[in-house]
């Protein structure tokens, strides 16, 4: 196995994706004065979600209505198994960290939601070793984002009810103010002038919470503004809209097959270039991004690599149990885009819930964790060890039928 593994890596270690990651991780070692363009970024994003729903939905509209019903089943699998995953890394980085249980909780979040730029690298690699996979994945891609989300809110939301201060420190925690809900009506009452008095009193700023001052803490924390962003952030829509746009043009395929030879070329055609300079960027970004962890400590550095490792072998035994429940055979390609997804942490649409809703945690840290240390090691070790894990559980347990 660890041959294999070996093997798979040194395959992958000079695919144009790899090289085009670790031509940008040495852009900020070398110094080099290289900016990578945002709006070039941005406009790679865009396409890549949305070329991904394309083909995704594009082959979806091939399926027969039980191969359908199949990946409904496995949706609502991925989505309490990314549920499981957040609570589960909140609570490893509470027993292993000296964290803040509010950060504890943020960078649990991440971890329960999925990664995009995993995702399509994923991808990639697996186009390149010829494994195929279920042409549904991408819409996985888009249901395993949304529980970490919710996770996060919803432990975050019982942090406040608890006593937590304007900062984010608990009572037990260093640097504790003083309950959030009893100073906002303590505030209340006293208006303006109180609060100004009270920040000067500590003499530090304050975290002004949209889920604990607007929403309040009586209502968890939880806002339309937050359920929009939640369910509606950019990527995601454009990833479901591609999804819909190509299930649609792929029905239309059948009577007319020029329907779709222009997006075709387009979202296929192009993609692996597209995806080269995406990883070119993310090198850049993981790069800086381990700088944030010199004050993270030793645990939460483990925690960054192997949690991905555990992670992603817990949802591959999910799948498989689902896949033995129903005597339906996966593709190998799917638990490796699987493992990935619950392996990887977000970089998008956590991040942007974080700006809204919990702008008291650490901005750094989990960033610092998911970019700087999962990311990069999901994307050069990871996969090939996730597909040795898929090849070894489908050989041990075989699905009969």
């Amino acid at each position: 196995m660890l041959s294999e593994i070996a093997s798979n890596f040194v395959s992958n270690l000079f695919q144009p994706l790899l090289l085009f990651f670790f031509m940008g991780f040495a852009i900020p070692l070398l110094r080099v004065p290289f900016e990578f363009p945002k709006a070039l970024y941005q406009s790679l994003t865009i396409y890549l979600l949305v070329a991904i729903g394309w083909h995704g939905g594009e082959l979806m509209a091939e399926l027969p209505s039980s191969e359908l019903a199949v990946a409904g089943g496995l949706a609502a699998v991925g989505f309490i198994v990314n549920g499981i995953i957040g609570v589960s890394a909140t609570w490893l980085l509470r027993v292993f960290t000296p964290m803040r249980r509010i950060d504890a909780v943020t960078v649990g979040s991440y971890y329960g939601s999925d990664s995009a730029g995993t995702f399509v690298t994923c991808l990639g690699i697996l186009a390149a070793l010829s494994i195929h996979h279920d042409s549904y994945m991408p819409v996985m891609l888009a249901v395993m984002e949304i529980p970490g989300c919710l996770v996060g809110l919803t432990l975050i939301s019982r942090l406040r009810r608890s006593g937590m201060d304007k900062l984010g420190n608990m009572p037990d925690e260093p640097g504790y103010l003083g309950d959030a809900n009893a100073l906002l009506s303590d505030v209340s009452g006293h208006g303006d002038h109180a609060e100004a008095d009270e920040d000067s009193q500590h003499g530090q700023p304050v975290a002004k919470s949209v889920g604990a001052a607007t929403a309040g803490h009586k209502s968890g924390g939880l806002n339309l503004k937050i359920f929009h962003e939640v369910f509606l952030n950019p990527g995601l829509y454009m990833l479901f809209g591609g999804i819909i746009v190509g299930f649609i043009s792929g029905l239309q395929a059948y009577h007319d097959p020029h329907v779709v030879e222009g997006p075709n070329n387009l979202f296929l055609t192009m993609f692996k270039g597209a995806l080269c300079l995406f990883l070119l960027e993310m090198g850049i970004t993981a790069c800086q991004r381990l700088s944030d962890l010199k004050t993270a400590g030793i645990g939460f550095i483990l925690f960054g690599v192997l949690a991905p490792v555990l992670f992603a072998t817990f949802g591959m035994c999910c799948l498989h149990a689902y896949s033995l429940a129903l005597g339906h055979h996966f593709e190998e390609g799917t638990y490796a885009l699987f493992a990935v997804l619950c392996g990887a942490a977000s970089y998008i649409a956590v991040p942007a819930v974080q700006r809204i809703a919990i702008p008291e945690a650490s901005p750094t840290l989990p960033l610092a964790a998911s970019l700087g240390l999962t990311f990069t090691w999901n994307v050069t070790l990871g996969i090939p060890i996730y597909i040795q894990i898929a090849k070894t559980i489908i050989t041990t347990m075989p699905v009969a039928g």
